[in-house]
């Protein structure tokens, strides 16, 4: 008779949630943030990448001045006739390239599939693709593992092309619904393609097409309380997560080369959701933390579907913004730039911008 029980000789997997997601299924954990403490804790939690845009990188900055005014005096120092603005963006780079150097490991293992550390154009140039093209190539050559965000607009996507055609790993970003994400990687495969008609060997980009779908939860929040719409509060926390299901499933079908990534976490859905599928997910450090502590479970979910009673509520309640944001032929190219989420989120990293001129200014002629 056996007298150990089966359970007593199992080991217990005592790995974090994350971490069992990130080993054991094809989605990927990337940070939200290129401060490199959080990040090297991050890679300890499984991230194999990380992402960056101007709100983060003056957090990064603003929350670190011990370390950086020095180095901002440097920096002008370095470059005696350079503006606030350009000091500032320096600076960036710098932060950018250190965190890089932490994921060249992965970078190598995967073969570039991961690894990888996100830029963000200057959103000022937001209307200007050859600006943005230029600004991508030149990121791109700051570390071999830079992947760099374009926002997906019309320009924008024009740009996304361009720079993939030129040899630059794409993350779109200020991207919030199915039809941005399908014209995003449509734009990457022309990108690729031209290179393969010309002969430019198509190395391993690492491509990726985020979709904010926190961002479009406080979107769609907001239309709510404008309109005076009654809806299950409850529903509107899945509007994120269902675009960024059917956005991967679209890609898989397409052939795509691109990934989809989950960023601007608003609850665990955006990640425990998604769980299974060959996408990224991008959470805040600090998410990450509350998600391992709250022992979530890591199952493969991402081919279940969203509860159709949500879905029917969110297209009856919202029928014109829903359709926006979950059909892939919700809005055109010339309209993207006019979506709420847009709007508000590219006001947002102007502002963020703004504010590192602030900043640098105050280090660079403090007020007396």
């Amino acid at each position: 008779m056996t007298t150990v029980t089966e359970a007593a000789v199992t080991p217990l997997d005592d790995r974090p949630p994350l971490l069992r997601a990130a080993q054991d299924t094809p989605t990927s954990l990337w940070n939200d943030s290129a401060d490199p403490a959080e990040l090297a804790a991050s890679i300890g939690f499984g991230a194999v990448g990380a992402t960056c845009n101007p709100v983060i990188a003056y957090t990064a900055i603003k929350n670190d001045l011990g370390t950086w005014v020095p180095r901002l005096r440097q920096i002008a120092e370095e470059h005696p006739t350079a503006g606030e603005s350009e000091i500032g963006w320096l600076a960036v780079e710098r932060l950018s390239i250190e965190a890089a150097a932490l994921l060249e490991g992965e970078f190598e293992a995967s073969g570039g599939r991961n690894g990888r550390l996100s830029m963000q154009t200057d959103p000022r140039l937001h209307r200007d693709a050859d600006a943005l093209v230029e600004q991508a190539v030149h990121f791109s050559s700051l570390a071999k593992n830079i992947i760099v965000k374009i926002p997906a607009t019309r320009v924008g996507i024009e740009a996304i092309e361009e720079a993939t055609y030129r040899g630059v790993s794409i993350n779109a970003t200020v991207s919030f619904t199915v039809a941005q994400a399908v014209a995003v990687g449509t734009a990457i495969e022309r990108g690729l393609d031209r290179r393969t008609a010309e002969g430019i060997e198509n190395h391993e980009f690492g491509s990726v097409v985020t979709i904010m779908g926190g961002r479009l939860d406080d979107w769609l929040k907001a239309v709510v309380k404008r309109d005076h719409i009654m809806i299950d509060p409850g529903h509107l926390e899945w509007a994120g997560v269902s675009a960024l299901k059917k956005a991967h499933h679209e890609f898989v079908a397409r052939g795509f080369r691109s990934r989809i990534l989950s960023a601007a976490f608003r609850n665990h859905l955006q990640w425990s959701e998604l769980v299974g599928g060959d996408l990224v997910v991008s959470p805040p450090f600090a998410w990450q933390v509350d998600m391992n502590a709250a022992e979530l479970p890591a199952e493969d979910r991402i081919d279940v579907p969203v509860d159709p009673r949500i879905l029917d509520s969110l297209a009856t309640k919202l029928p014109e913004e829903w359709h926006r944001a979950y059909d892939v032929d919700g809005m055109t190219l010339d309209e993207f730039e006019r979506f709420g989420a847009v709007v508000r989120t590219l006001r947002q990293f102007l502002e963020a911008d703004a504010q590192l001129d602030a900043l640098v200014r105050d280090v660079l002629v403090p007020a007396v």
